[in-house]
């Protein structure tokens, strides 16, 4: 197997699109021109015009929006293999900021390279159309998420779909997965304080359903968790290539 292969941009988009060596040619053409980004740094800012788009190779980021009193709401955290800034750079400006979680390594993608790409190969351009879609998806699940599930129900649900994410590009599976988030993190994502997210983390734990300790989210009882709070992973539409 080829390097390209193995990233996680081709597995991700290889679960919708059954990938040709062509298609695996044009996908290592958007990965010439890498940038690595140390933890706590602004890859993307908020009203940023640049077009550009990136493609996250290694480590974790997160999408967020500055509030006027100060505080902050993580709209997403993306993990390898997803794209960065793309709807902002094909819309001209950046309606939100992009910090890395960790240390980052990023590809830089012109927005004119991308379409040239997507005018060679229609079923490569269907493919991102569809990450993009799912992207959507989660979107509404993460604002029932916040709008109508309890504390419990919104931690529950959040890592069990960032571990199907996860699992998609080889980084967990239903055992667990390794996670950087902070309590921090997770309060500003799920709309809880950080006193709060530590005591739904607890109950979780002794519940014997969940443990998240030294950056490691363990399934104790996937199933049980999975039950809790309904989660059902078809808007992540993972199941296999549709187009072979």
């Amino acid at each position: 197997m080829t390097v390209i292969e193995d990233t996680p941009l081709a597995k991700k988009l290889g679960a919708f699109v059954a990938l040709s060596t062509s298609d695996l040619s044009l996908l290592s053409g958007l990965h010439r021109r890498r940038k690595a980004l140390v933890a706590g740094r602004d890859l993307v800012h908020q009203g940023q015009s640049d077009q550009i788009a990136y493609i996250l190779a290694a480590g974790w980021v997160c999408s967020y929006k500055i509030l006027p009193d100060g505080s902050r709401q993580i709209v997403d955290f993306q993990i390898p293999g997803d794209f960065l800034g793309l709807r902002s750079a094909l819309l001209h400006t950046s309606d939100r900021s992009i910090e890395s979680v960790t240390d980052i390594e990023v590809s830089e993608v012109l927005v004119r390279d991308l379409l040239n790409v997507f005018a060679q190969n229609l079923r490569l351009a269907t493919a991102v159309l569809w990450a993009a879609s799912r992207d959507e998806a989660m979107v509404v699940e993460h604002l029932v998420n916040i709008g109508r599930r309890s504390a419990v129900e919104r931690m529950a649900h959040f890592l069990l779909e960032l571990g199907s994410r996860l699992t998609l590009v080889g980084m967990g599976d239903k055992s667990g997965y390794t996670c950087p988030l902070t309590q921090y993190h997770l309060a500003d994502a799920l709309g809880l304080t950080a006193v709060h997210v530590n005591r739904v983390l607890r109950q979780l734990r002794e519940n014997g359903l969940l443990t998240f300790r030294n950056g490691v989210v363990t399934f104790d009882n996937y199933q049980g968790l999975a039950t809790l709070v309904d989660f059902d992973p078809t808007y992540l539409d993972q199941t296999g290539p549709l187009l072979k």
